[in-house]
């Protein structure tokens, strides 16, 4: 083929600009992701994405999680800081801190991401994912993405796809690089300085020693410094849904008697008959309006269909919470390598440390709950009970026979700050190995041998914003503190004082470490010629144990004081569990013809625990003309189980609600009286860890073609599908009454009555999801004149379909492509980031789009229900599409300039009805989409100082 044909064409999607430098490369048998064989980078067929270092610095990018946002292939879930910055729940929680990766859209925990071609821990917290934040971008030399499962050659995992970092070898000098990227508006600056030294020449002297250092900080972004933060838009279709504000909204409860209700139940308007609930007095008839404060606004009943909050107000959570989080991260690299005959030995240490700040809105307190009970209401002593109640009695006269009685109320607690959870996180991994020559039976080989521990140790801290439950509960019933606070009016000193003396801040959260220990060879090479060319083949093992370590409270039993909404997860605690994976692997590539080449994979892996799961792969290239290549692949992925779902704690809650009915009685299960066999029932709930799962299966292929007619352009598609099979999911019991049918076997009966005991929610091995998609490719280069290249493309990603089910017996869902879906990955039907590059002697510059397509946005309950029309109403998110632009000068001496501008059109995220809530962040706005920095000026300077 032609030079330039050799990587484009036959590597696949290569990174803009890359096509041109490395054409020039000299060949040489390397090892490509996705493939243990060692081979000119040419001949390989799976489609990989290469990015260089240059076109990470040309793009300003200093993080992986910034490099993750720009792939395609990466699907759009809640694994970046923005989208995890909330409270969160379910996959998410506990993950504090953490950035991954989720190729193809297969979940963080089915993408594998390797540093040099080996396994790093995973997260300490989670144990599950690996940490982005983790890796040493300064030392990075490129980065290679596999599209394509890769069980056969890496093990657990690799179901979505491979992330390989590569750091650099062999480099010889001293190189300091800075790095800012300052927003246009004020907040989520982000820098990075780092020092490169490289000391010894190994073809020449036969060793070289590499050090690396480098700091990055990324400041906080907060919701009220973007005015598309926004959540009272109701003409729109979007509201908040909470009635926690800094001026108390007054609840009845069935608590206790209270000045609201003595039974429970909500006032009537006279003569009327909705039952009011969560009051503010702001909202009354001649009250001062719900925005007489800063950020509030008043309920909407009408959307969220709740006809008895119609008095109620509501806080924006979002412009309180923070959008980008902040992250300091330290990292550095040391690694040796001696050239000793023709073997190459190698030691290397890689460390790092990443403090992240979780901050969101002010706690809400609600004395209307059990939480607290009707000891901390409002009592009639405190200064504003003689003002609620002349306020309330005048609309609502019922209840003027309760004077005296305390006040239930829903409070924001402003003064207690921010709630922030502080984590700190140490990775690291040490390696030493060798590799080079071998010969066997009179053969020469390629052999490499590696030993290396990684292990990932992380903690959560509470910050401000978390007070003690007891001590607050107390402060609130004392009347000192006014939760209903006029507009201009503040609190004692001795409230604040009150409130401070409850604080929780510095109390250790939870913790958790994860350690990888790994032995792991290979050998290579030819093993016989046919017509068509050598048989080349590959053995190898792979021999490891995993260790999880998880502390849920690490304070003594004696001293564990409640403390409001902190996320304890004492009943997960574990005590350093662990399992020992033993796999070996083989692979075969086979020229059949010149223009056919056949590769067979296949690797079992031994899991303590469930036992043994092997896995092939088979992939093809065919080329019958120079200009044109077939390729495809099938093969079967897993992935094992995660230590949590494994072995957490099980928790056993009874059902407190008067609202559930024996599902196998009263189809359905909604209480009805009237009906035999729909009567109330309490079942006891059963929710953690199963140590009986068995691992996540994957059947997947793909089929592509490229096409290269000439020096200048080249194309590429590839068609993929993956069927996830025995997913390991916990579902809600709202989902299990629904499908009872398909969840008999967890409704727990007596042997006898047939009465219904418990329902478990446990862990457990049993839906399936078939995601489909085509990803294509494009680029033209030239030159406009001697010393000038110029170059455009485009890569672009389809999603066909992406449907689920929750058990293989139920029937698939409706299709999730371009379908709002509150946790998880949203299905965006196209993206495509598209590029225009230019250089003249010294200045060579590229203009980027990142797209991503809208979809169908959620709906709330009175839009849904038809109830209500918003005037503004638009079913559909907008596309999300923005430019950016970088300028490169290298014309002084030692150094190289770089500036640029992200977002060059300064677009906002599309409005997206999104409320901040427990399934995630977000108000507004879609931060699994897009990015709420806006515009920002980006320059980065490196000096080679030798």
């Amino acid at each position: 083929m032609k030079k330039l044909a050799g990587l484009i064409a036959l590597m696949g999607v290569v990174a803009p600009g890359m096509a041109q430098a490395q054409a020039e490369a000299p060949m040489q048998r390397v090892e490509i992701t996705g493939s243990s064989i060692k081979r000119i980078a040419k001949e390989g067929a799976l489609p990989v994405e290469i990015i260089s270092r240059k076109q990470l610095e040309d793009q300003g990018i200093v993080t992986a999680e910034q490099l993750i946002a720009t792939l395609n292939i990466n699907g759009n879930g809640s694994d970046n800081l923005a989208s995890n910055a909330d409270v969160t729940s379910g996959a998410q929680r506990g993950n504090n801190g953490a950035s991954s990766a989720n190729l193809r859209g297969q979940g963080a925990d089915s993408t594998l991401v390797l540093l040099n071609g080996r396994r790093v821990a995973t997260h300490g917290m989670k144990g599950s994912a690996v940490d982005l934040n983790s890796i040493p971008m300064a030392a990075v030399e490129r980065v290679e993405v596999l599209k394509d499962g890769a069980s056969a050659v890496y093990g657990t995992d690799a179901i979505g796809g491979v992330i390989n970092f590569i750091l650099r070898k062999n480099y010889k000098g001293l190189e300091a690089q800075a790095f800012t990227d300052v927003a246009e508006e004020s907040g989520g600056e982000i820098g990075r300085v780092s020092l490169t030294g490289g000391w010894g020449d190994l073809d020449t002297q036969g060793w070289n020693v590499l050090v690396t250092a480098a700091h990055s900080e990324n400041k906080a972004l907060r919701g009220d410094q973007r005015d598309f933060v926004n959540t009272f838009q109701s003409n729109r279709g979007v509201s908040v849904d909470t009635r926690g504000t800094p001026h108390a909204n007054i609840f009845a409860t069935t608590l206790g008697p209270s000045l609201l209700s003595r039974s429970g139940t909500g006032p009537t308007l006279p003569g009327g008959s909705v039952a009011y609930n969560g009051i503010s007095l702001l909202d009354l008839p001649g009250g001062a309006g719900c925005n007489s404060f800063d950020g509030m606004a008043a309920y909407d009943e009408l959307l969220w269909d709740t006809p008895g909050a119609a008095y109620g107000c509501a806080w924006d959570t979002g412009r309180a919470a923070v959008l980008q989080q902040p992250v300091k991260n330290s990292n550095a690299l040391a690694r040796a390598t001696f050239n000793v005959g023709q073997h190459q030995l190698f030691a290397e240490a890689v460390g790092s440390r990443v403090e992240v700040a979780k901050r969101f809105s002010p706690n809400q307190v609600s004395p209307s709950s059990s939480t607290f009970g009707p000891n901390s209401f409002y009592p009639s002593s405190g200064a504003a009970y003689n003002d609620v109640y002349n306020r309330l009695v005048a609309v609502f006269p019922s209840i003027a026979a309760n004077y005296g009685l305390p006040i239930a109320y829903r409070w924001r607690c402003m003064e207690c700050g921010n709630r922030e959870i502080q984590t700190e996180t140490e990775a690291g991994r040490l390696l030493v190995g060798a590799d080079g020559p071998l010969t066997l039976f009179g053969r020469t080989f390629d052999y490499r041998v590696g030993l290396s521990r990684a292990t990932s140790e992380s903690k959560s801290l509470l910050g401000s914003g978390y007070n003690y439950t007891q001590p607050l509960a107390e402060a609130l019933g004392s009347g000192i503190i006014n939760p209903f606070l006029l507009p201009g009016q503040t609190q004692s000193q001795q409230a604040l004082d009150l409130i401070a003396s409850t604080s929780a801040a510095g109390v250790t959260l939870y913790g958790g470490k994860t350690i990888m220990t790994q032995l792991d060879g290979a050998v290579s090479g030819e093993l016989f010629k046919l017509p068509a060319g050598p048989v080349m083949a590959a053995v190898g093992i792979d021999l490891r144990r995993e260790q999880y370590k998880f502390n849920g409270d690490e304070r003594s039993i004696a001293a564990r004081r409640a403390i409001l909404n902190a996320p304890f997860d004492d009943v997960n605690a574990l005590d350093k569990v662990k399992r020992d994976i033993k796999a070996v692997y083989a692979e075969v590539l086979v020229p059949v013809t010149q223009a056919l080449e056949l590769t067979f994979a296949i690797r079992r892996d031994d899991y303590t625990g469930f036992g043994v799961t092997t896995n092939p792969k088979v992939s093809f290239r065919y080329q019958p003309l120079a200009s044109l290549m077939f390729r495809g692949s099938y093969n079967e992925s897993f992935r094992a189980p995660s230590f949590n779902q494994l072995f957490n704690g099980i928790t056993i809650t009874p059902y407190a609600g008067k609202d559930l009915a024996d599902p196998a009685t009263c189809p359905g299960g909604k209480v009805d009286t009237a009906r035999p066999g729909c009567e109330a029932v309490n079942p006891e709930t059963a929710s953690g860890g199963r140590p009986e799962l068995g691992p996540e299966t994957a059947r997947q292929g793909s089929i592509g073609v490229v096409f290269e007619p000439s020096n200048f352009f080249s194309a590429s598609a590839d068609l993929w599908e993956i069927r996830k099979e025995n997913t390991i999911d916990s579902f809600n019991l709202a989902t299990m009454v629904a499908n009872y049918a398909y969840f008999q076997d967890a409704f727990v009966r007596d042997d006898v009555t047939g009465q219904l005991l418990g329902i478990d929610q446990r862990w457990i091995n049993t839906g399936e999801r078939i995601t489909r998609g085509v990803e294509v490719g494009a680029r033209f280069n030239g030159k406009f004149s001697t010393g000038s290249q110029w170059s455009i493309g485009i890569d672009g990603s389809r999603l066909l379909e992406k449907k689920s089910r929750a058990t293989t017996d139920a029937p698939f869902g409706e299709s999730e492509v371009g379908r709002f879906l509150f946790t998880g990955d949203l299905g965006l039907k196209w993206k495509h980031s598209a590029y225009a590059t230019y250089k003249y002697g010294n200045w060579s510059g590229m203009l980027q789009n990142i797209y991503r397509s809208g979809y169908t946005d959620q709906v709330l309950p009175g839009v849904a229900s038809g109830k209500v029309t918003p005037a503004n109403y638009n079913a559909k998110v907008d596309d999300y599409s923005i430019y950016n632009l970088t300028v490169n000068y290298t014309g002084f001496q030692n150094l190289t300039l770089t500036a640029g501008v992200k977002n060059l059109m300064d677009e906002d995220p599309p409005f997206a009805i999104t409320y901040d809530s427990n399934t995630g962040a977000g108000s507004s706005w879609e931060p699994r989409v897009a990015d709420p920095r806006g515009r920002s000026f980006t320059l980065m300077a490196t000096y080679k100082f030798f």
